[in-house]
């Protein structure tokens, strides 16, 4: 008898916040690897920020999810029978698999991790899209430079953590903005952040007044709205402003609430620049290598905040990242 495998399928586009009734939860028999192709279990799912815009039918950097499509997502696969040379069972690969317990591939877009490195999680985290993303986010768009001082946005989530953390490995200040004591404690205590901004505090203008005293060089911004307008007003000469996300814009039913301190850009002349981590897949390897030598020295610390369930506990999961809920990088372990 096959296995059964457990999708979630898009089945309506979100107005707002994402709703259950979104969602449509599929169990079909598991299918079996034809040729050239190999077949695996699910381990570990990604949840990240960006699955949001993934929802909406607007231009993007990648096309939406389809309606009755499985869930897009990044995630490691243990393989359990292969008709492909490059993969045998046993083997965990990491890819973007979708949300779903069981898959068959072609091996296009997968790639085999050395679990002794680091745990298979890590791969969907530091050593994954979201430490790429705060590497090439960082030390490509930002053009950071030793001893200037960066402030990160999202500070305590997976994209956040990174970044600060490989500032202070540059030699950088670093001021992170995060929500509530508890996240704010951990930037300084644990991951080495130089002063934390509590945003749900009030008074953010204020923090950063006092915190940046010189002006801001870095400003790494992953939420948007009112706290990417407060950094605008601090922004020292020549400063870079690196726009990686706007959590706090994803779920509106209105359009997105652009920066009215824009022309702070003009006085100080600096720039803001975007950018998407895809662009920069040929370098990946060079990356990883050398956040994996930070990790190896204690220089990072990986934070995960692991969920363990099932793929029906993809939708609620999910929602904890617009809640602020999570520490770290946001993973569904499959049980």
């Amino acid at each position: 008898m096959s296995a059964i495998n457990r999708q979630i399928r898009l089945t309506a586009r979100p107005v707002g916040e994402v709703e259950p009734e979104d969602w449509e939860h599929v169990a079909e028999p598991a299918q079996e690897p034809g040729e050239g192709q190999f077949a695996g279990r699910t381990r570990f799912i990604s949840l990240d920020p960006a699955m949001r815009g993934w929802l909406d039918d607007r231009p993007s950097y990648l096309p939406p999810v389809g309606i009755g499509e499985v869930m897009r997502a990044g995630s490691v696969i243990e393989v359990t029978a292969s008709n492909h040379p490059g993969f045998h069972p046993g083997d965990h690969v990491v890819g973007t698999f979708g949300v779903q317990e069981h898959v068959v591939s072609d091996g296009k877009g997968a790639m085999k991790i050395d679990t002794s490195l680091a745990p298979p999680s890590t791969f969907l985290g530091a050593l994954g899209m979201p430490g790429m993303t705060a590497y090439f986010g960082l030390l490509d768009v930002g053009a950071l430079r030793e001893g200037e001082t960066v402030v990160v946005s999202g500070a305590a989530g997976a994209v956040g953590t990174m970044a600060g953390q490989i500032a202070k490995v540059k030699g950088c200040r670093v001021v992170g903005i995060a929500g509530g004591p508890e996240k704010c404690a951990l930037l300084t205590d644990e991951l080495g952040f130089d002063a934390a901004v509590d945003y749900r505090a009030g008074g953010v203008k204020r923090a950063l007044r006092e915190q940046t005293p010189d002006g801001i060089d870095v400003y790494f911004d992953n939420v948007g709205g009112e706290i990417l307008d407060a950094a605008l007003t601090r922004l020292a000469m020549h400063a870079r402003v690196v726009i990686c996300g706007a959590i706090s814009q994803y779920n509106n039913a209105t359009p997105f609430q652009g920066p009215s301190n824009y022309i702070s850009l003009l006085v100080r002349r600096a720039r803001m620049e975007g950018f998407v981590v895809f662009d920069y897949a040929k370098r990946y390897a060079e990356a990883a290598q050398e956040i994996a030598g930070w990790i190896g020295a204690g220089r990072i610390k990986v934070k995960e905040h692991l969920v363990k369930g099932t793929v029906d506990d993809f939708p609620e999961t999910l929602q904890m990242l617009f809640r602020g809920d999570n520490i770290g990088k946001l993973v569904l372990e499959l049980a």
